[in-house]
């Protein structure tokens, strides 16, 4: 029996069988005439296929990293090459979350009419034309254009690099992967394009800095042409043939997908039963538990100060009287390895005790950064606040990398099914560009209002996150993304009256 055909997203669903009823393999089989080894998309080691599509994928969030980044070293020479003033500067600086939230409200549709890879392609032509714009700037409005073509293509690349990742992986190695992207500010390639440039900000100009940014994304570019598609876009958008050769390609040649195939082909024949077409289906009462948890934890995530303190980093260190050449370079050092850490343990653990500990360390430095501003402004043991602002700030930035700067991406991407994932993908990317835009605007004055009063809201905030972690976010740890969808939509019991 045929599947019902989806209209009015620009894609339709497979000709495929209905829960419950089997579908013969093409697979061949062993020589021996025995079937080959079942893949259970959980005990399959990552196939080179695999490395390769993260490895593309991520350099486009590489990018982001020195984008994020890049403001802060740059900011001397550039005002002092094209004489602006900070108010002009500042514009430079703030106008890639403008162009972040832009793209943010497309990127869900995007990926969803394109695919994963096109829309990683055309993401990664804004960053490279944005970044060459700056590199032969010659006035601010250069730069402008330049870091709002690579707003446009960051707001984009959060979205679609963690869920292409979280759809080609298998769920014993989900996390590890989506790990080394961790698409918001930080970790773990997103630390080394952050960390680089930071570093090397130290030690060449502005202009030469551009390069390291442009080079991954035309990286990206040209290596799309050798990935696969997502296979569950592919089953989504009706290319049968396409999706088996994607899925097979990406599993290895020798693993048997017929039963991976047919669980992706049954959830989707599910999901287009069930669900409504269009962006208002994604606030229905079964999806309000994905909703809340991925909302607030985009929402907390900046809130809690962590865009201000990435962008502003070099300024709180020189209100501390402590030098920014050793904190910037401190930074760039400790956050690599912080990263590397919580990769290895992601899918050992599991993403909540992550969570917890990177919040719960937001939390503490806050209060340090804070209590130090404190003994500054009040006179009392002024002489020890360089100190406690350096190992505050060192700390609050090495226990987001663990935590809070990628979980929630991964989280995002893994919790929404994917009937909703492109409304879902734009809502919470826009909502967290819009939050960080938020916290880079106000952040100055805020310090200007109290420095000690600035990081004890944040600390306040980290503290609430803790919490809200607790009581709403699930553990996706080790369990494929249709189990999930189904236990937090609570379809579990209707799914197997059906079957």
């Amino acid at each position: 029996m045929e599947a019902a055909k989806k209209e009015g997203d620009g894609v339709r669903v497979l000709n495929k069988p209905l829960l419950g009823e089997a579908k013969e393999s093409n697979i061949p089989s062993c020589s021996t005439g025995s079937r080959l080894p079942e893949s259970d998309h959980g005990s399959p080691p990552p196939t080179v296929a695999i490395i390769y599509s993260t490895f593309i994928a991520v350099c486009g969030s590489f990018s982001y990293g020195c984008a994020t980044a890049y403001s802060s070293p740059a900011q001397a020479g550039i005002m002092e090459d094209l004489g602006l003033s900070v108010a002009e500067y500042s514009l430079i600086a703030s106008i890639v979350t403008i162009g972040g939230m832009i793209g943010a409200i497309f990127s869900g549709k995007i990926a969803t009419l394109l695919g994963r890879r096109y829309t990683m392609g055309l993401s990664g032509l804004f960053c490279t034309i944005g970044w060459l714009l700056i590199a032969i700037g010659v006035s601010s409005w250069w730069l402008d254009a330049g870091r709002l073509l690579i707003g446009l293509g960051n707001g984009v690349i959060l979205y679609v690099v963690p869920v292409y990742i979280a759809e080609i992986t298998t769920k014993s190695v989900r996390g590890t992967f989506l790990a080394i992207n961790q698409a918001s500010e930080n970790p773990l390639v997103m630390t080394c394009g952050f960390s680089m440039i930071y570093f090397m900000g130290n030690i060449i100009s502005w202009r030469a800095l551009v390069l390291i940014g442009a080079i991954p994304s035309f990286m990206q570019v040209i290596g799309l042409f050798c990935i696969q598609e997502s296979p569950r876009w592919l089953a989504k958008a009706g290319k049968e043939k396409e999706f088996e050769a994607a899925l097979q390609s990406i599993r290895g040649k020798g693993v048997n997908i017929s039963k991976e195939a047919m669980e992706i082909k049954e959830n989707l024949v599910y999901l287009d039963d069930q669900s409504n077409p269009g962006t208002f289906a994604l606030f229905q009462k079964r999806y309000s538990y994905s909703l809340i948890a991925g909302v607030g934890l985009m929402l907390l995530q900046q809130l809690g100060g962590s865009s201000g303190i990435a962008y502003y980093a070099s300024s709180i260190f020189k209100k501390a009287d402590f030098s920014t050449v050793i904190g910037t370079t401190t930074i760039s050092l400790v956050q690599i390895p912080a990263a590397v850490f919580a990769v290895f343990l992601l899918d050992i653990s599991g993403r909540k005790p992550f969570l917890y500990a990177s919040s719960g360390g937001m939390c503490l430095c806050s209060f340090l950064l804070g209590l130090s501003f404190y003994f500054q402004e009040s006179h009392q043991l002024e002489n020890i606040t360089p100190i406690f602002a350096f190992i505050g700030l060192v700390g609050y930035i090495s226990t987001y990398a663990i935590g809070m700067a990628g979980i929630p991406w991964i989280i995002m991407s893994e919790i929404f099914p994917i009937d909703v994932k492109a409304s879902a993908g734009s809502i919470v990317t826009f909502i967290n560009w819009s939050s960080s835009w938020l916290i880079t605007y106000i952040f100055n004055f805020m310090l200007e209002w109290s420095h000690t009063g600035t990081f004890f809201i944040f600390g306040g905030v980290c503290g609430f996150t803790v919490l809200f972690i607790w009581k709403l976010v699930p553990e996706t740890k080790g369990r494929a993304l249709e189990e999930i969808h189904a236990s937090m939509s609570g379809l579990e019991t209707a799914k197997e009256q059906i079957v």
